[in-house]
């Protein structure tokens, strides 16, 4: 079993920023040439998810507005009471979407659907970089 590394970091402005990667991703990827492998995108960081969504108009509003009622930003999170830093939600909200998402490589492409993208999506209260790893494996 042979492990390839790459990464890339993300500029975003937070509030629950959704960001289309997935050329960055297949760029990573396709510049090794390989026919099969499982490819692992991971984001470091408590308060930014990886995930698959189709990267449309209505999902990019839709999918904010569940979270906030799941994870409202302006709620009551024993985390502020600690930190006092107001990104409870933020924290919460990503550990519900998780931070990674697996994609396999067949016959050199990425298995992704017709309307399925790699998105990054930064909950946290600030604008941040965020660092993208990219692990194949093969």
């Amino acid at each position: 079993m042979t492990v390839i590394t790459e990464k890339f970091n993300i500029n975003t402005h937070g509030f629950t920023d959704i960001i289309d990667i997935t050329q960055k991703v297949k760029n990573a990827v396709y510049k090794h040439t390989l026919h099969s492998a499982v490819v692992h995108v991971y984001v470091a960081g408590s308060t930014v998810s990886v995930t698959n969504i189709e990267f449309e108009p209505g999902l990019l509003v839709d999918l904010p507005e569940v979270l906030e009622k799941i994870a409202p930003s302006d709620g009551e999170y024993h985390h502020d009471n600690t930190w006092h830093d107001g990104n409870g939600y933020a924290h919460v909200r990503a550990s519900i979407i998780g931070n990674g998402t697996t994609v396999p490589l067949i016959d050199g492409a990425l298995q992704l659907g017709q309307w399925q993208q790699i998105v990054l999506i930064d909950f946290d209260n600030k604008a941040r970089t965020r660092t993208v790893y990219v692990q194949i494996v093969y």
